[in-house]
């Protein structure tokens, strides 16, 4: 059977064979070491035609170097690094300043807060260890010296404006790719150097915006003149398809990898997306101090309903770190951070990255260029 031809303008931008791009997802809260897109998965979706992007976000230096080097390793084909830059970022305080302790930097009627909401869950009070409580000593600068010195060719910002990179990594002769949820941000981002933007919409999984993709969409491709890609709601042939004909060089997947054998993810988790319905994800700002969509559970209830206030992307990692080694201890896996979009009813199987992708691939290529012309006559007015 011959492969499917599904090619746009992003495939010549990346030198990629399909317009897939994975999801730059990173670690989670109350997961093991490294983002759920690591080296295996990138490396299994690069190698199956589209582009692997690394999940990043608080990964030092010489941690970031061994990803790459492990992703170099399995595949020769394009990759990406995703990284974030967010404008709320808590900073962190001069050496001399610094508390034995980070969660000293807390305010106290937070940690209060947080502290009811966890003897109402009935959770042991525990500590959480050192490793899972810093606050990072490297700047998103540190990041992409690394990410250009070892001839990464795509970066990602998930979060943020690229402007102070755009010019380095151009240099260095690579692609920009900024994701957005609005149309002020997606003009920001182009004008910052961005050569693709992902516009993603309110469906998607993990940090996300307030805008539904079917209606960001158009309104983003309006207003900008880069290539577009799409996000949010998309995991299989028929979205990618969807994506095309509103005008967009491709699509950005989350929520279909991360049940995958590839995903960097436990297996309790990974089943919590399979056995979700499309209503059974809720945003919150509990586990990053962002807006992110997870699969909902008692802890996410308890603190919107709490109406706490949510610290910047940083500190209430902190403020949130001792609960969820709190419900690690008591068996809770299911109160841990779980990322996932609208589309997890979709969801059915623990499956191949590769195996995936070129299922998505072939339903596309099959509603182009099969289903559409046989269903559909549409011809200019005379």
């Amino acid at each position: 059977m011959s492969k499917p031809v599904l090619h746009t303008v992003l495939c010549d931008m990346l030198n990629i064979e399909y317009p897939v791009l994975l999801a730059g997802m990173g670690p989670t809260v109350g997961g093991g070491v490294g983002g759920v897109a690591g080296a295996d998965l990138v490396a299994a979706v690069s190698n199956a035609g589209g582009l692997g992007v690394l999940g990043a976000a608080g990964f030092p230096p010489d941690r970031l170097e061994e990803q790459i080097s492990q992703i170099q390793d399995l595949t020769d084909r394009p990759f990406g690094v995703d990284i974030l830059v967010p404008s709320n970022t808590a900073q962190r305080p001069p050496k001399s300043e610094s508390p034995k302790d980070p969660r000293d930097l807390l305010p106290p009627e937070q940690q209060q807060a947080m502290d009811s909401i966890r003897e109402g869950l009935a959770l042991p009070e525990a500590r959480a260890p050192r490793a899972d409580i810093r606050l990072p000593r490297f700047t998103p600068q540190d990041q992409v010296d690394t990410i250009v010195s070892m001839k990464v060719p795509v970066l990602a910002t998930g979060l943020g404006n690229p402007a102070p990179f755009s010019e380095q990594v151009h240099e260095a002769g690579g692609v920009v790719i900024s994701l957005v949820g609005n149309v002020k941000n997606a003009r920001r981002v182009a004008d910052g150097g961005a050569d693709i933007v992902v516009a993603q919409g309110h469906d998607a999984g993990g940090h996300t915006g307030r805008i539904g993709t079917m209606a960001l969409l158009p309104q983003v491709l309006d207003a900008v003149s880069v290539p577009v890609v799409a996000a949010g709601g998309i995991a299989d042939g028929r979205g990618i398809a969807a994506a095309l004909a509103m005008g967009c060089v491709g699509v950005w997947c989350g929520t279909v990898f991360i049940p995958t054998k590839e995903a960097n993810l436990d297996d309790f988790r990974k089943q919590r997306i399979l056995d979700a319905s499309e209503e059974d994800t809720r945003v919150t700002r509990v586990y990053s101090g962002k807006t992110m969509r997870n699969v909902t559970n008692e802890l996410i209830e308890a603190w919107e309903d709490s109406g706490s206030r949510a610290l910047p992307m940083g500190l209430q990692g902190l403020l949130v770190a001792d609960v969820m080694e709190s419900a690690k201890q008591a068996g809770r896996e299911d109160l841990l951070m779980n990322a996932a979009g609208q589309i997890s009813g979709l969801l059915h199987e623990i499956r191949p990255a590769g195996e995936v992708l070129e299922g998505m691939v072939a339903e596309a290529a099959e509603i182009l260029h099969r289903r559409l012309p046989a269903a559909v006559t549409a011809e200019p007015g005379s």
